[in-house]
C-alpha cells in the first residue's frame, strides 16, 4: 500500500538534505515534485492542489528549530496535512442506537462488499465483544445467500436463512426481525452489487435504507480503481446516507489516490480498509498512522494492536520467561514462528517498520522473508523433537539428514543453527535489561 508514493515523497524529501533554510526557490521545487507525486499516485486534482497550498503556507517564514533539521521540519508539516486531509483519527461505528444496530453494506458489483461483511462480522465479534448476525439481500444472484453463508460458517456468527421472496425490502425486514427475536446486538446487511447508473437498483437500496434508518451505511469501494472511486462514493452520496467507506484490495498494487481523495472530496470518512482475502485482514483506518506509513515512519502502534489481537498472551509470557533464563529452543522458536504468522505475511509486517522504504531495494536482492521462513520451518520440522530441544545433538551425520528431509543444504542448516544462538544471547540480554516478563503479565 502506497509504496510508489512512499519511494517518490522520499525521493523528494532528499532534495532538502543539507539546506539551512526553507527559501522561495527550494519551496517551489519541492513543492512542485510533491504535487507530482500526488497526482502520479491518482490523487484527485484538487485535492492536490489545496495540499499543496495548506503545505507552503506553513513553510512561509516558518522558523526552523534548532533541534530540527529543515527535511525534518517539512516531513512534520507534510505528516500533519496528510493526516489532516484523510480525516485527522479513526471514526468509531456507531452502536448508539436501539439494538440491533442495522449495518448496510453497499458497493459495486466486484467492489468485495461479501467479503467484507465476513471481515466485518469477525471484528464486531472479537473486538466490540458484539453478537452478530449477517443477511444478504441480494434476490438477483441465486449463489449469494449461499456465499454468504459458506463466509459466515468458520466465523461463528448467525447467519439469516431466508424465506424465498423476490423483494430485497422484505427480506431486509424479516432479517430484522429475526434479529431482534434472536437478541443480535448487530445485524449486518449484504446487499446486491450494483451500478451507480442502474436508478431501479439504487431506488430499490435507498428504499432499504429508509425502511431500517441503519445506524452504519458503508460503502465498499475498491481502492483499485483510483479516481473512479471519488466518483462511485459521490454518486452514491447523493442516494444514501453514507456514514463510512471501506477501502478494499489496498495489498494490491493500488496507488493510494483513493484513501488519499476520498475523504477531502465527500466529507465521508474512511473506517475500514481491507488488506488481504483472509476474514482477519481488515483494519481500522487511522490517518494519523496512515500517514506515518505514507512517509515510511512506521505504524508500530498498529503493530503492537495487531500483535495483542492475535498473540496467545499465555504463550507470549512463556515465551518471555524462557528467553530471560536463555532457555530458548529451536521448538520454542517453532511455536513461536506460528503465532506470529497468524498476524499476516513477514512482507506485510515490515510495512509496519521505520524506514522500510528506504531499504527496498536492498530487499529486492534477498530472498523473499517469507520464503526463508518456510525454509526454516521444514529445516525444523525434519528434526526430531530431541534435536529441537538440544540443538548440541546436531553433530554432522544428523546435519545431512536434516538437510536431506527439508530439501536445504546442510549450509543451511549450519546458518540456521549459527543465527539461532546469536540471536538467542541478544534476546536474553534485552529480557534482562528491559524487564520483558514483566511487561509481558501486564499485557
Amino acid at each position: 500500500m502506497f509504496e510508489n508514493l512512499t519511494e517518490k515523497i522520499l525521493e523528494t524529501l532528499r532534495t532538502l538534505g543539507g539546506k539551512m533554510v526553507f527559501t522561495e526557490d527550494i519551496l517551489d521545487e519541492v513543492c512542485r515534485q510533491l504535487r507530482k507525486n500526488l497526482l502520479e499516485a491518482d490523487v484527485n486534482v484538487k485535492v492536490v492542489k489545496d495540499f499543496i497550498e495548506s503545505v507552503r503556507a506553513k513553510c512561509v517564514g516558518i522558523e526552523i528549530k534548532k533541534s530540527f533539521t529543515p527535511e525534518q521540519q517539512f516531513i512534520r508539516i507534510v505528516y500533519d496535512e496528510l493526516a489532516a486531509l484523510m480525516g485527522g483519527s479513526a471514526t468509531p461505528l456507531n452502536f448508539k442506537v436501539r439494538p440491533p444496530a442495522v449495518f448496510l453494506v453497499a458497493g459495486l458489483q466486484g467492489a468485495g462488499k461479501t467479503t467484507t461483511v465476513g471481515k466485518l462480522a469477525k471484528h464486531l465479534k472479537e473486538v466490540h465483544k458484539k453478537n452478530v448476525m449477517v443477511a444478504s439481500v441480494d434476490v438477483y444472484r441465486p449463489a449469494a445467500l449461499e456465499q454468504l453463508k459458506t463466509v459466515a460458517a468458520p466465523l461463528g456468527v448467525e447467519h439469516f436463512e431466508s424465506p424465498v421472496v423476490d423483494s430485497a425490502r422484505h427480506r431486509a425486514v424479516l432479517a430484522k426481525d429475526e434479529a431482534i427475536r434472536l437478541g443480535m446486538d448487530v445485524l449486518l446487511l449484504d446487499t446486491a452489487g450494483r451500478l451507480h447508473i442502474d436508478e431501479e437498483m439504487m431506488a430499490e437500496i435507498e428504499d432499504i435504507s429508509s425502511e431500517l434508518s441503519p445506524a452504519e451505511v458503508l460503502l465498499v469501494l475498491d481502492a483499485m480503481t483510483g479516481q473512479d472511486a471519488v466518483q462511485i462514493a459521490t454518486s452514491f452520496q447523493e442516494r444514501l446516507p453514507l456514514t463510512g467507506i471501506v477501502l478494499t484490495k489496498l495489498d494490491g498494487d493500488a496507488r493510494g489516490g483513493a484513501a488519499l481523495s476520498v475523504r477531502a472530496v465527500t466529507g465521508c470518512p474512511v473506517k475500514f480498509v481491507g488488506m488481504g482475502e483472509r476474514s482477519a485482514d481488515l483494519e481500522v483506518f487511522h490517518p494519523d498512522r496512515i500517514a506515518s506509513r505514507i512517509l515510511d515512519m512506521g505504524d508500530l502502534l498498529s503493530l503492537a494492536e495487531k500483535a495483542k489481537d492475535t498473540l496467545d498472551p499465555a504463550e507470549s509470557l512463556k515465551l518471555a520467561r524462557k528467553v530471560k533464563k536463555n532457555d530458548f529452543t529451536l521448538a520454542d522458536f517453532y511455536v513461536h514462528l506460528q503465532q506470529i504468522k497468524k498476524m499476516g505475511s513477514f512482507e506485510n509486517l515490515m510495512r509496519f517498520l521505520p524506514g522500510m522504504g528506504q531499504l527496498k531495494n536492498q530487499l529486492k536482492t534477498m530472498s523473499p522473508p517469507d520464503t526463508e521462513l518456510r525454509k526454516i520451518e521444514a529445516i525444523i520440522l525434519s528434526m526430531t523433537p530431541e534435536e529441537r530441544v538440544n540443538h548440541a545433538l546436531l553433530n554432522a551425520s544428523r546435519r545431512r539428514r536434516i538437510a536431506s528431509g527439508s530439501g536445504t543444504r546442510v549450509e543451511d542448516i549450519n546458518r540456521l543453527v549459527k543465527q539461532f544462538l546469536e540471536a538467542r544471547k541478544m534476546m536474553s540480554r534485552m529480557a534482562k535489561k528491559s524487564g520483558m516478563g514483566k511487561r509481558m503479565r501486564m499485557w
